[in-house]
């Protein structure tokens, strides 16, 4: 590959900021010229930010399969994405690969794989401090890749982005940076019992350092967050809020914007996990009015090891540095340093720059297909999942809250989900078993462990069907 090839592909994504002549992503999937990110759009109705509709935990009529092979104007089908994704077409143990363990990862179409490849073999180069051609093009791919992100999440600039190696780093550096200057003694935490570990241990070691209290929200039988109860917890004493936009085990899909709203009259930040949601429907933080949103790429088709922070650019202007070294300096000397200016103060060394290439191709992959068009696909093969596998006798599903993603956590009587797990895989079928990193959800449920198959755009029905049939015969062989 050669940098003219390199050259063709992320000047649509970043429409509406400004980017070096020449910004480009090895064999990213350009769109068409003048193409925007889809952001959602704000409720007129103050509702929250709109996002396509979710499939309801409990269908009042036997669902028809959404299988569809040509997908009609202005629709979308499956194959559409399958075609793009070398590992859906292996097998596993003689049989062809289903993939329903998105919420772990979700797997890469060939333009990203192809991204990264080309960025190594045609552009390697470390960014922002040489002055040589290579070091040029680097830098130029490396910050397209942030105004594509800002792009992708609404954000007013991208400025407001940091790179970081994923959701996890990226709720940690808010937790050391921002809430070590801004939480003290008798100082709440907000966080739901639905929520990932990953926004849960930050809060509890920042609050043993700084003697501030987290706070749990209970949940309610559906798995839904007790509203009535989140709004009795928040008080005065209230600093910050850290909720997920959809849960990894549950599916829920919280009312955020008007958490948010609520908060923020008790003069508490929030801080909104998307990992699990951006996959799903299209995100704007500034209609969600978030103070810090965090993803991680490889939930979104993307590398692992890269993700992104965003913050309000007031909010992120005050954050001092977590981590210091090379990058994130204006001045270095033995009486005094000065730091760069945001985002670059809070990227301390050397990024995964190739992985915001393969970011920024997955950006421009999502984001060929008609967004709309794939959650209503989602939305119609949850509905689906979730009627087919009520056939499968002692099989239970975890939480019915109304608005939620294709997750589907559940227990089959008499069997352990390791077991389980271990059974579909025999057939082909990858499904994650465990605690999901959610104790404290599945304890709401009094459960410990539990299986869980997690949809993506490039499920089928026919997955679905094979599926139901490996734990129907798991069932009739024990």
């Amino acid at each position: 590959m050669t940098i003219p090839d390199v050259d063709r592909a992320l000047r649509p994504v970043t429409a509406g900021y400004p980017s070096p002549a020449g910004t480009a992503v090895p064999n990213g999937t350009a769109l068409p010229a003048g193409t925007a990110l889809p952001g959602s759009t704000a409720d007129p109705a103050g509702g929250g930010t709109t996002a396509p509709p979710h499939p309801q935990s409990a269908p009042q009529s036997a669902p028809q399969s959404p299988s569809d092979p040509a997908a009609p104007p202005g629709g979308f089908s499956p194959e559409l994405a399958r075609r793009d994704v070398p590992i859906l077409h292996r097998t596993v143990n003689g049989h062809p690969l289903v993939w329903l363990d998105n919420g772990a990862t979700t797997q890469k179409p060939r333009q990203v794989i192809e991204a990264l490849s080309g960025f190594y073999g045609a552009a390697n180069s470390n960014i922002h401090r040489g002055a040589h051609t290579m070091a040029r093009e680097a830098t130029e791919m490396y910050e397209a890749g942030r105004a594509a992100v800002a792009r992708f999440l609404g954000a007013a600039s991208p400025d407001d982005i940091v790179f970081v190696r994923g959701t996890t780093e990226a709720i940690n550096l808010v937790a050391q940076s921002w809430g070590r200057s801004h939480l003290g003694p008798g100082d709440d935490i907000l966080v739901p019992v639905l929520e990932h570990h990953s926004n849960i241990v930050p809060w509890q070691l920042l609050a043993k350092e700084t003697r501030a209290r987290v706070v749990p929200v209970p949940l309610g039988p559906d798995g839904g967050i007790d509203l009535d109860a989140y709004a009795d917890l928040l008080s005065v004493r209230t600093r910050l809020v850290a909720v997920s936009q959809a849960s990894n085990v549950l599916g829920t899909v919280p009312p955020v914007r008007e958490m948010t709203a609520l908060a923020h009259r008790y003069g508490a930040k929030v801080l909104v996990d998307g990992a699990q949601a951006v996959a799903h429907f299209p995100v704007d933080v500034q209609a969600l009015d978030a103070d810090f949103y965090v993803f991680s790429g490889h939930k979104l088709f993307a590398p692992t090891g890269i993700g992104a922070l965003y913050a309000k650019p007031e909010i992120l202007g005050d954050m001092a540095p977590w981590q210091g070294g090379g990058n994130m300096i204006e001045s270095v000397d033995f009486s005094h340093t000065t730091y760069a200016p945001v985002p670059h103060r809070l990227e301390a060394g050397t990024g995964h720059i190739a992985g915001v290439v393969g970011l920024l191709a997955a950006l421009n992959w999502l984001t060929s297909f008609d967004r709309q068009a794939v959650a209503a696909y989602e939305t119609s093969l949850m509905a689906y999942a979730q009627h087919t596998l009520a056939a499968v006798p002692g099989l239970e599903l975890l939480g019915s809250a109304p608005d939620r993603i294709a997750v589907l956590t559940f227990t089959l009587a008499g069997h352990d989900p390791a077991a389980i797990a271990e059974w579909l895989d025999r057939d082909g079928i990858a499904v994650r078993a465990g605690h999901h990193c959610a104790q404290p959800a599945l304890a709401h449920y009094g459960l410990t462990s539990a299986a869980r198959a997690s949809l993506a755009l490039y499920n089928t029905p026919e997955e679905v069907d094979q599926l139901a049939a490996s734990l129907l015969r798991l069932q009739q062989d024990t």
